[in-house]
Formats: C-alpha cells, sequence, structure tokens
C-alpha cells in the first residue's frame, strides 16, 4: 500500500492561501509559515502531518498528495476545513 509524508497550511480564504504561495515560490520557509498562520494544530510543527496511506485523510488531500510531485508546494486544495497549501515530503 501506498505511503505518503506531507505537511500543510490551512488558511480560511483562497486569497491568503495564494499570498502564502508566492511567499513559499520567493523562498519563505513553509515550515515558519505554516507557524504563523496555519489554524491547524499542526501548525506549531511546521504543517507536518506525518505518513498516512490513502483513505486517511479527506479525499482533497488524498488526490493531491497520492499524485503530486514530491517537493512541489499544491493548492489552493478547499475542503470542508478551508483551503490548504500542501507540500509532499516523500511517497512509497
Amino acid at each position: 500500500m501506498s505511503r505518503a509524508s506531507a505537511r500543510h497550511i490551512l488558511v480560511d480564504s483562497e486569497e491568503k492561501c495564494n499570498t502564502l504561495k508566492t511567499q513559499i515560490e520567493a523562498g519563505t520557509d513553509f515550515a515558519e509559515l505554516a507557524k504563523k498562520h496555519s489554524s491547524c494544530p499542526s501548525g506549531r510543527s511546521g504543517g507536518d502531518l506525518g505518513e498516512f496511506g490513502p483513505g486517511q485523510m479527506v479525499p482533497e488531500f488524498d488526490k493531491v498528495v497520492f499524485s503530486a510531485e514530491v517537493g512541489s508546494v499544491e493548492g489552493p486544495v478547499k475542503t470542508q476545513f478551508g483551503y490548504h497549501l500542501l507540500e509532499v515530503t516523500s511517497r512509497r
């Protein structure tokens, strides 16, 4: 079974998500932005979600995490919780 590790930043608007993505693309550290801006408790650890398998996260998450290139920052991804930036840190 596939396994992936990812980190994310959860915010309440698509606009804020896009602003943060632009900052990451310009070189700002993903983990630092997660600590400052993410409304998810994982923000305290830089947005790290640990390792998980298909079906353990909401479907919108799974679709990105199990298809995106490792190391790329994807989003905004809208879920029932808000808007996410996702970075797949590993997949096997």
